[in-house]
């Protein structure tokens, strides 16, 4: 397009639109550098974009925070319900996994000591295995007496844990006692000084017994057919420990119940027997004066009075029952007749049973009987006559007691019409209550075997498991890391050993002492004593020395006074020392916790015996959860505020 100019073409030079644009255009600079900023304006837009993507990144970890508070309770509700629908599903089954969680703890620790002990034997073929119980009884006794040895010496014992050596001591201690009874006192105490002259001069007798039996063992070269038998042993060495261990706790807690039942009686029985013959031969009424009281209070007497207002006591309890039923003639004839012929009546006991006269029926009974006894017929029959003529109904009367009799049969009749209606179905009702009880029994039985079924398995389950106890197994659900899950299994393992299985081998090592001491010296309540210091040992509120009172107070009727004081402190003693020991070697025990435990969870649980195993555990696992609060909760508040 061609641009026109403006004005005269002299003037072109001057007055060309451009100069005049150009003019405007230098005019108009500074405002084009003050707006320069308007192509900033997209700039700006920019950084505003970026700083709302930059606010929205600072926000995100509030909302990340909000996302995990509403996972967290819906992660809760979500495992709430599923305790609820387990419980409601395993609701008939509760006592059952209960036990076998409470039998799985210290059966896993007996199987793990079983597998350790047997396997080396097993390796060895059928000889080493067939040697390893008499090899390890005089392994048990070389320890035994090396401890008998630095006792003696004054030196330290052999460093060894402290519950398998008291399980030494008590394996040799019944070893000792068989071969007294066996062998002899004379034989047995020779044998026990010669095995510690042996092991008082050589340097170190249990050693160089370890290295005879070792030696002697690997001397011999297993067969083919040993190795292949105890290879098929030891391939399943772990289930066949386990099964034994299940069925041996049964049958041992069932055999031994019924055992030691059967014992108690007995000593109580041949108890009462001694006692009476002790009585009877000590003539202890003449000599605490009961033979001169009862002379001086004439207590025959006494009894002959009370014994005759006892009978007429009984008597008018008897006329009060006759005058009810309208029998008054007949009980007064018939106890007059017979007091009189089993009695003579001028007697004083007579005139003391027969208070009132006799009764006209009893006196013409009477005369019938002498004139049987004298034969006199004639007057048998008079008195018959006479007798029956009393006894005779007039026409009246007959007429009067049919009419009475005729009612009351045409009422039994209505009554018996009535009730005939219900014979069928009460006849009914009864097979129907049979069939239901017979049902009910069966459901009963089915009952009982599912949850032994599932005792069983669960129990099999937890003792043979790789991964690792019932905790391992109950912590292992937590979306815990792996440190703090072990850490928890270790502190609630922990808890639970210090009360236990410090109880349990409490219990064992007072029960197997007191059997042990008090067969030694012949007490007659040998298995009475081993009961009591069992149950004192499981429920520790009772005192320990109640298992010493039988065979104390045994001792001191025998006469026999230094004894029964030498064997109650000894027997105190021995488990005093046995009692703190397993108490050392588990720290974090405490009697009193677990006695007040135990009486609370007796309180609390409906079952007595429940109350008593479930204190403890409860209290157990509230120690172990106090002790993780400390340690992460409280530890890591500290770690932040320094």
């Amino acid at each position: 397009m061609a641009l026109v100019p403006k004005g005269d073409p002299k003037d072109g030079a001057l007055n060309l639109p451009w100069s005049e644009m150009f003019r405007s255009a230098s005019l108009r600079l500074p405002k084009q550098k003050e707006e320069a900023p308007p192509p900033k304006k997209s700039q700006s837009k920019g950084k505003a974009s970026a700083a709302a993507d930059i606010g929205g990144l600072s926000l995100e970890p509030d909302a990340r925070l909000a996302l995990y508070i509403a996972m967290a309770h819906a992660g809760l509700a979500t495992a709430l319900l599923v305790l609820y629908g387990l419980y409601r599903l395993l609701a008939d089954f509760l006592r059952p996994l209960q036990w076998a969680l409470l039998c799985s703890i210290p059966l896993r620790e007996t199987q793990r000591a079983l597998v350790a002990f047997w396997e080396p034997p097993l390796r060895g073929g059928l000889s080493a295995a067939v040697l390893a119980l008499p090899l390890a009884a005089v392994r048990s006794c070389g320890a035994t007496l090396a401890d008998a040895r630095a006792a003696l010496l004054r030196r330290p014992l052999p460093p060894s844990p402290s519950f398998p050596r008291l399980l030494r001591w008590l394996a040799s201690s019944f070893l000792f006692l068989l071969l007294l009874e066996r062998l002899g006192t004379t034989a047995a105490l020779a044998l026990l000084a010669l095995s510690l002259a042996f092991f008082a001069a050589s340097p170190k007798p249990s050693s160089f017994l370890s290295r005879a039996a070792n030696s002697r063992i690997a001397g011999r070269t297993p067969s083919s057919r040993g190795l292949l038998l105890t290879g098929g042993i030891l391939r399943h060495l772990k289930t066949l420990v386990a099964v034994g261990l299940m069925l041996g706790m049964i049958v041992g807690f069932l055999s031994g119940s019924v055992f030691f039942s059967y014992k108690i009686t007995l000593e109580g029985k041949d108890a009462v027997m001694s006692l009476k013959s002790h009585v009877e031969n000590g003539n202890y009424s003449e000599k605490i004066g009961l033979k001169k009281w009862l002379d001086d209070n004439d207590i025959p007497g006494l009894v002959d009075q009370y014994s005759a207002k006892l009978y007429d006591t009984v008597w008018e309890q008897i006329d009060q029952l006759a005058v009810q039923y309208n029998l008054t003639d007949f009980t007064s004839g018939f106890r007059h007749f017979l007091i009189s012929q089993s009695v003579d009546p001028s007697g004083a006991k007579g005139k003391e049973l027969i208070t009132s006269g006799p009764h006209p029926y009893s006196m013409k009974l009477q005369v019938i009987a002498m004139h049987v006894k004298n034969r006199e017929w004639v007057e048998i029959y008079r008195e018959l006559d006479s007798f029956f003529r009393e006894l005779l109904i007039t026409r009246e009367d007959l007429v009067v007691k049919a009419k009475g009799l005729a009612l009351q049969g045409t009422e039994i009749a209505k009554r018996l019409l009535s009730s005939g209606t219900s014979v069928l179905g009460g006849s009914a009702n009864l097979m129907l209550s049979i069939a239901l009880h017979i049902v009910s029994g069966a459901a009963e039985v089915l009952n009982f075997v599912s949850q032994l079924m599932v005792f069983l398995w669960v129990l099999y389950y937890l003792i043979t498991v790789e991964g690792g106890g019932a905790t391992e197994q109950v912590i292992d659900l937590l979306p815990l890391s792996k440190q703090v899950k072990d850490r928890c299994v270790e502190v609630i393992d922990h808890a639970i050993s210090s009360v236990l299985l410090a109880t349990a081998k409490i219990a064992i090592f007072q029960g197997c002492l007191t059997w042990l001491l008090f067969k030694f010296f012949k007490v007659h309540f040998v298995y009475t004593s081993t009961v009591l210091a069992i149950i004192s040992a499981l429920l520790p509120i009772l005192p320990p020395w109640l298992s010493s009172i039988f065979a104390a107070g045994q001792l001191l009727m025998e006469g026999r006074y230094v004894l029964s004081i030498v064997v109650t402190v000894v027997h105190l003693i021995i488990m005093d020392y046995g009692t703190t020991v397993i108490q050392e070697d588990i720290p974090g025990y405490n009697g009193y916790l677990t006695g007040l435990s135990i009486i609370g969870g007796m309180t609390l649980f409906p079952n007595a015996l429940e109350g008593a195993i479930l204190g403890p555990l409860i209290m157990t696992v509230v120690m172990a959860l106090k002790n993780l609060y400390t340690e992460f909760v409280l530890a890591d508040s500290e770690e932040t505020s320094s």
